[in-house]
């Protein structure tokens, strides 16, 4: 995993124990966090940041949904190869469809398993 040192995250996800968990994993294995509470917050911490080298997507935040975000993500150019993780709660049929048609690069749903996540992190960033 030393290939995800200093590697950084935008993690969107309103729940606080997610956060946690999250937080605690990724930083374990050298990847720096940068979080936002919802979509508009993480549009708005992804258009200050110099780089992002992926972002962790939940689906379904208050003010702006991990749909509607992502739609924007991909809207801009600058961001057409910026790997992009769906993370959901509520795992439907034809969910996977939706979140790759909002422009995910990848899909997990929640309870997210960590190791499977580090390995889509590091998949997508090698």
């Amino acid at each position: 995993m030393e290939t995800l040192q200093g590697k950084i995250v935008l993690l969107a996800d309103d729940d606080n124990n997610n956060v946690y968990a999250l937080l605690a994993a990724l930083e374990d294995v050298g990847l720096e966090i940068i979080v936002a509470t919802n979509g508009i917050e993480a549009l708005r911490k992804l258009g200050e940041m110099e780089k992002v080298d992926i972002v962790l997507m939940d689906i379904m935040m208050p003010e702006m949904d991990g749909f509607e975000a992502m739609r924007v993500i991909r809207s801009n150019k600058k961001y057409t190869d910026l790997p992009i993780i769906a993370l959901t709660a509520k795992a439907m049929k034809g969910d996977i469809e939706k979140c790759l048609e909002a422009g995910a690069t990848g899909y997990l749903s929640k309870p997210i398993d960590v190791e499977k996540l580090l390995e889509l992190i590091e998949d997508l960033l090698n």
